[in-house]
């Protein structure tokens, strides 16, 4: 199976209640560049988890959309900036064994996002995640982890 975990588009910095602030025009752009990448890769996600901040939902939405995506998008607040990889790692690992998703994915924020990367795959590389970025991990089931093979960002294709 495959998870792919994904970073928000840029988010305006004149919100004083980081839970509101939302997509800027360039965070909708890098979000609807990615959705592109993701079509052009044939992926079709079974569920998709986000956060309750502002931003990654409304990430998630224009991705959802601009995807035609069936997946329901299901709010978790354990995945918000501040959120525990290891808890995150331990819920993904709980759903996927009940329902046997092919593609998930996870809209979330930094720093979790690398930490969550680090987290579930063999590299345990964390690295920074630009805005809409996402990454990819071919992930193991068995073992609960998995290799990452794409990590990709909105200015890979500009």
């Amino acid at each position: 199976m495959n998870i792919f975990i994904m970073r928000h588009g840029d988010a305006d910095t004149k919100v004083h209640i980081d839970e509101q602030r939302p997509l800027t025009e360039q965070g909708i752009l890098e979000v609807k560049v990615m959705a592109k990448w993701l079509a052009n890769e044939g992926v079709e996600f079974d569920a998709i988890f986000v956060s309750p901040y502002l931003r990654a939902q409304q990430s998630a939405k224009t991705l959802k959309t601009e995807l035609n995506a069936s997946a329901v998008l299901q709010t978790l607040d354990l995945i918000t900036p501040a959120g525990s990889a290891s808890e995150v790692h331990d819920y993904i690992d709980g759903t996927i064994a009940i329902e046997r998703y092919n593609n998930i994915l996870i809209v979330s924020h930094m720093p979790l996002v690398s930490y969550l990367l680090a987290e579930m795959s063999f590299e345990k590389s964390a690295p920074i995640f630009s805005t809409a970025a996402i990454a990819q991990i071919n992930y193991n089931t068995q073992s609960m982890a998995g290799h990452i093979v794409n990590h990709v960002c909105p200015d890979d294709f500009c």
